[in-house]
């Protein structure tokens, strides 16, 4: 069976990719390049579905919004 699962991915200021999976708390990985941060976020998303298999207290992701702050 396969499912489908939100991602986020940023990049910092080394470059490198930070991904994260907003349905498990603390689900999150890394990579120098975008497929590799992908393929290594899907290891830690089967790691989370291993330590719950049945998608309990599992958190609903909504969405990103984009917020505009004055800055000082």
């Amino acid at each position: 069976m396969q499912s489908h699962f939100p991602v986020i991915i940023e990049q910092d200021s080394d470059g490198v990719f930070l991904v994260e999976c907003p349905q498990f708390k603390g689900c999150r990985s890394y990579g120098k390049t975008i497929h590799e941060a992908m393929e290594n976020i899907k290891e830690a998303i089967e790691a989370c579905l291993e330590d719950e298999p049945f998608f309990t207290d599992v958190s609903t992701f909504i969405g990103i919004r984009d917020i505009e702050v004055a800055i000082p």
